[in-house]
């Protein structure tokens, strides 16, 4: 049985949200259980579609699915509710709050909802709003909305509109606002995200590693993206996705040291001195406190969130986790579920086991002998690269 969190939580009593037990939810799914209807919903990745357990649809693929808490999750994630089963027909009174709350503010997306408002129109208090909407999306309904409105101005600028004009269009009231809340978000000035990146120049390259094809890349300000994959074709094309006017260049020699610090971190040397970090405040947030996770050691999602001051956005941490740009360098790998499990990871559950394990072999080998740095397992296959 998957524990409602709605049920489960006693009156007056916030706890942060956990995630969805995968093996078990995927159990309840290929038995079309309907008694977890209102434990969790699914979400399938090739179809956008999201569905009750009960569901008479075809099953997906596992590697296609994914696991939220509620429908307004899923739907803030950029699903739609399944025609057959309705899964967002009779949500918990919680979820439903939530799912208007977040409809009305898309449709005042230009403007400032003041959290009184915007608990008048969900028929909560100000104070049950918040706290509900923190627990089951992770962040407050003012996060929320500063999330969507410096999405909107990235829309306006990817579509070629002036910086002025997208200001105007995403709600920023003044350019001093655009500037303080939306250049952490961008990694570069918006007049340089507008131009895709333009004026950047990014150098890479790729080695083999025994965790894949790992692909290191640099800007003028440090490594700007570490990836992991089968295939170096595939890591080129996402990292010119990422920037699609910058001066994406393949430069061996010239990202050679930065390929030696990421091996040297991931056999136990001190972190990389010098990162690109690009992300929302909250993002940046999470990512330095991952970067100072012991190595060897785990940390689970709760604790992070509570590392940053935030014990109520443990889901929001795991997105931060799995948009994280630099493999290894921010170990995102290190952050696992409260009850042990792996969780999620952006370059596949089988390399965050090995990782773990190198990492656990590699720190008890250090503590055996002190005196000098143990040789990692199968270290040469990158060593004979850099």
């Amino acid at each position: 049985m998957i524990a409602n969190p709605e049920r489960a939580t006693p009156p007056g009593t916030e706890q942060p949200e956990q995630p969805v037990p995968e093996d078990a939810a995927w159990s309840a799914v290929l038995a079309r259980d309907a008694s977890q209807d209102r434990s969790f919903v699914y979400a399938v990745r090739t179809t956008g579609v999201y569905c009750r357990p009960s569901c008479p649809s075809r099953r997906p693929r596992r590697e296609n699915v994914s696991f939220f808490r509620a429908a307004a999750l899923a739907e803030q994630a950029g699903y739609r509710a399944c025609a057959r089963c309705g899964p967002g027909a009779r949500g918990d009174a919680a979820s439903e709050a939530v799912a208007r709350a977040v409809a009305f503010l898309e449709s005042r997306s230009g403007e400032r909802v003041a959290l009184r408002e915007l608990a008048s129109r969900v028929g909560m208090s100000p104070f049950h709003l918040q706290r509900t909407f923190r627990r089951l999306l992770g962040v407050s309904p003012r996060a929320f909305q500063d999330a969507r409105r410096l999405a909107r101005f990235k829309s306006r600028l990817r579509q070629g509109d002036p910086v002025g004009m997208a200001t105007y269009e995403a709600g920023y009231g003044s350019s001093r606002g655009l500037y303080e809340s939306a250049r952490a978000g961008l990694g570069m000035t918006p007049a340089t995200y507008r131009k895709g990146g333009l004026g950047e120049r990014i150098l890479f390259t790729t080695v083999p590693s025994e965790f894949g094809r790992l692909l290191v890349a640099a800007a003028g300000r440090g490594v700007c993206a570490v990836a992991l994959g089968t295939d170096d074709a595939g890591l080129e094309k996402d990292l010119r996705a990422e920037f699609p006017r910058a001066e994406v260049a393949r430069d061996d020699a010239g990202v050679r040291p930065w390929v030696r610090a990421v091996v040297r971190h991931l056999e136990g040397a001190p972190a990389v001195p010098r990162v690109d970090l690009r992300g929302t405040a909250f993002q940046l947030r999470v990512w330095q406190a991952l970067r100072s996770i012991p190595y060897g050691e785990t940390r689970s999602y709760g604790e992070v969130a509570a590392a940053i001051g935030e014990p109520a956005a443990s889901r929001a941490v795991a997105r931060a986790c799995a948009t994280n740009r630099l493999a290894l360098v921010v170990p995102c790998h290190r952050v696992v579920r409260q009850d042990g499990g792996l969780g999620g990871y952006r370059w596949g559950l089988s390399r965050k086991r090995r990782l773990l394990d190198r990492e656990r072999e590699v720190s008890e080998a250090s503590r055996r002998r002190p005196a000098a740095r143990p040789a990692p397992r199968n270290s040469g296959s990158l060593r004979g690269q850099v």
